[in-house]
């Protein structure tokens, strides 16, 4: 077991958990309100955490964070961290509950009746404060990595998928202990994996400069490329599971850099009403998104080529993407994710005002958002 200090302090290892009580004591947190979800609930990973804190804890436990958080549950949770007199948050789960999890810290300490204007496209990093209550982040997949990151995807209650971010927001610490995602069904493993894969080459390409962001994407991309075959063909593969969490951890550090297209659309997309799975949707996106992006990624191509093992084109790159979402059981089309025809012009102008969509290498239209969602859509 290791301690990392990086955005903020990370316990992980097998036996990470073990460490929770002391990291709620250093984060200040006496009464915590535990945000999770009925999946992690159920599938004994609350009784879990909860038998590791002192026996005088008052927890209260909100289990209702729904696949994709959205503000109603937010206000549901901030009132039960309210009337609980908690001081802060211990967030169970993957990215959902992590992610819901930031929203209360954020909603319970500041003037909060509406997310909208702490969403990063209206200007809120500068409205979110040090007066955030304290988290402690504890995730059950291997994916968004949001234990170590300062955002949080949330639904408003006027349908946009936003991220709310600030470095206020990055928990004080992360317990990454990879038994917890042992018992992780295959296509939640496949999907959650993939993006973590995407935000390690999504940061490569992005436009920022940011060596050190760079490096740590790569080393991650590698470690997912050869640990996720693995992790959904034997869910017991630990060393596998111990890879895929590492390398989720590292496309989250990384991601500080900027992201791109294919962020923009899975955000757009993960809005509508079908709500398809964020992951699924950016392991779908990437090889149509590498193809447009070709033009102004030749420098990167190589080293992420690499990475993977295949020629140096980002023909040769998309075309190996597609046939590791095949082989990880993906679907190949958002018709096969229910995603409707007729929705895709709309989503074309919501990527457009998503704030990865600034940092794509390549600079993007709606038409030509339209044209990859049109492809995407027919599996092309």
């Amino acid at each position: 077991m290791a301690l990392m200090v990086y955005l903020n302090r990370v316990q992980f290892g097998f036996g990470a958990l073990a460490e929770t009580a002391e990291e709620l004591r250093l984060a200040g947190i006496r009464r915590p309100l535990v945000v999770t979800d009925a999946g992690v609930r159920a599938a004994g990973l609350l009784d879990r955490l909860l038998g590791e804190l002192p026996a005088d804890t008052a927890a209260a436990v909100f289990d209702a964070t729904p696949p994709n958080p959205d503000e109603a549950a937010v206000h549901a949770a901030v009132a039960l961290y309210l009337s609980s007199g908690a001081d802060g948050v211990l967030a169970l789960g993957g990215g959902s509950p992590l992610d819901l999890a930031k929203a209360v810290a954020l909603a319970a300490t500041h003037d909060a009746p509406r997310l909208a204007p702490y969403a990063v496209v209206e200007g809120g990093l500068a409205r979110i404060t040090a007066a955030a209550a304290p988290i402690v982040a504890v995730p059950t997949t291997a994916g968004t990595g949001s234990e170590v990151s300062r955002g949080a995807l949330i639904i408003l209650d006027d349908g946009r998928k936003v991220s709310i971010g600030s470095p206020h927001l990055i928990p004080r610490a992360a317990i990454c202990a990879p038994e917890l995602t042992l018992g992780l069904p295959a296509g939640l493993t496949a999907a959650t994996g993939m993006d973590a894969m995407a935000h390690c080459i999504e940061t490569l390409c992005s436009a920022r400069e940011n060596p050190i962001a760079d490096a740590i994407a790569l080393d991650g991309l590698g470690r997912a490329w050869r640990a996720l075959p693995r992790a959904v063909e034997n869910g017991a593969d630990r060393d596998a599971r111990k890879e895929m969490m590492l390398a989720s951890m590292q496309g989250a550090l990384a991601f500080q850099k900027g992201l791109g297209a294919v962020h923009a659309l899975s955000h757009a997309l993960g809005a509508l009403p079908v709500r398809p799975h964020h992951g699924t949707l950016n392991a779908l996106l990437l090889p149509p998104v590498l193809r447009f992006n070709a033009p102004e990624i030749g420098g990167v191509v190589p080293r992420l080529a690499q990475a993977v093992g295949v020629a140096p084109t980002a023909d040769a790159l998309a075309d190996a993407i597609a046939a590791l979402n095949r082989r990880i059981g993906l679907p190949g089309s958002l018709a096969a994710m229910g995603v409707p025809n007729e929705s895709l012009p709309a989503v074309a102008a919501a990527a457009m005002r998503d704030h990865h969509h600034q940092t794509n290498p390549r600079r993007a239209e709606e038409g030509d958002y339209l044209r990859l969602l049109r492809a995407a859509h027919a599996g092309g």
